[in-house]
């Protein structure tokens, strides 16, 4: 049997995941795609590529798409945890269920992702956190998203510790806004720091006056750079939390 690299993406059908799962393929890697909607996007894949039906937030379901992955191709070499949720609220209108349901995916899905593909991946494998810039710094009426993703900037730090003598490395990629569907949607509440006016002119009126490039990334942009720490250049790179995000945080 030919060896072919794979790659698990989870919420890889949809959005800034879809980019990532098609930039992959197009490297040469067979693609398992974890979401909870199949959208037909592994038809596009000729057989490089698997869907499994998975909500991130049950850990039944996320071990077994990484076994799913071992099932195809008996390997992986990347695990890209992508899948999340963005949703403002103020501090009184946030309540338990919210809370867990932000934490159950954006957390410790992120978490479990990265445990049960640790227990597959070799030296010379990686693990790829989708974060965001959320996840160095906080911002009115979404306090519950920062600590999720400030939460996945530190899993990913303290795994790359424990997990690089195995030679595994581990980051995260934070981008900043991404113009995907999802994100269009979240914006539109009046929580959002567009507060419920125009989202293509608040995203414009952010390229302009926040990023140091006068645009904001878009999802190809965010999959290239999943591709780059991915890959033997980026050998030295781990525990990382790359901004993506057009020069909006120079750090």
């Amino acid at each position: 049997m030919k060896i072919v690299k794979t790659v698990v993406v989870t919420g890889g059908s949809s959005g800034i995941g879809a980019s990532i799962s098609r930039a992959f393929y197009n490297k040469g890697y067979f693609v398992v795609i974890g979401s909870r909607h199949d959208n037909g996007l592994v038809k596009e894949f000729k057989g490089r590529g698997k869907f499994k039906m998975t909500d991130v937030s049950d850990m039944r379901q996320l071990f077994s798409l990484v076994k799913t992955a071992i099932d195809c191709t008996g390997r992986i070499d990347i695990m890209v945890n992508n899948a999340g949720l963005s949703e403002w609220r103020s501090l009184d209108n946030v309540d338990e269920a919210f809370w867990n349901r932000m934490i159950d995916i954006n957390l410790k899905g992120t978490f479990f992702g990265c445990r049960y593909a640790a227990a597959y991946l070799k030296s010379g494998g990686g693990i790829i956190n989708i974060s965001s810039l959320a996840g160095k710094r906080g911002s009115a009426n979404n306090s519950v998203y920062c600590a999720s993703k400030f939460g996945v900037n530190g899993i990913t730090q303290s795994l790359a510790k424990e997990l690089g003598p195995k030679g595994i490395r581990v980051n995260a990629v934070c981008p900043v806004y991404v113009r995907t569907k999802g994100l269009l949607g979240a914006l539109k509440d009046k929580n959002s720091p567009a507060h419920g006016e125009s989202v293509a002119e608040f995203l414009d009126d952010f390229a302009q006056t926040q990023s140091a490039l006068k645009y904001l990334p878009k999802a190809d942009e965010i999959a290239r750079v999943c591709l780059f720490l991915a890959s033997e250049e980026s050998s030295p790179i781990t525990g990382q939390c790359i901004n993506v995000d057009c020069g909006v945080l120079p750090q």
